[in-house]
């Protein structure tokens, strides 16, 4: 069992800048990594993961170049930096982890993910 745990939401202005982690519970074996977010009214997106084993992230197209998914494996967290924020940012972000990983077509794909966190809120304005 995966246990994840969020943090690091906030209210923040348009342009500016905030760090999610999401600490992992010792000793998991997830073989991938990744943020979701879900919007009042609309459905959850993939938002970035990270694939550890293999180096690999992966990045929502409104997202990149603007968030950076990593992973500081010694401290069992993954974060998500986000700079530029926009309004259409605004969302309850989640934390997933997966046991497998099934290739970069289902990167974003939140039904391949096993755990998922409680979430933390993230609001631009």
């Amino acid at each position: 069992h995966v246990q994840l745990v969020e943090s690091g939401g906030g209210s923040v202005q348009a342009g500016g800048t905030l760090t999610l982690s999401c600490v992992k519970s010792s000793g998991s074996r997830s073989k991938c990594i990744a943020w979701f977010r879900q919007a009042p009214g609309k459905e959850r997106e993939g938002v970035a993961t990270v694939v550890p084993g293999l180096g690999g992230t992966y990045y929502a197209d409104s997202v990149k170049g603007r968030f950076t998914i990593s992973e500081d494996d010694a401290k069992n967290t993954v974060y998500l930096q986000m700079n530029s924020l926009k309004l259409e940012d605004t969302a309850m972000y989640y934390c997933a982890a997966g046991l497998k990983w099934y290739g970069s077509r289902w990167w974003s794909e939140s039904r391949y993910f096993d755990y998922w966190g409680q979430g933390t809120q993230v609001t631009v304005s």
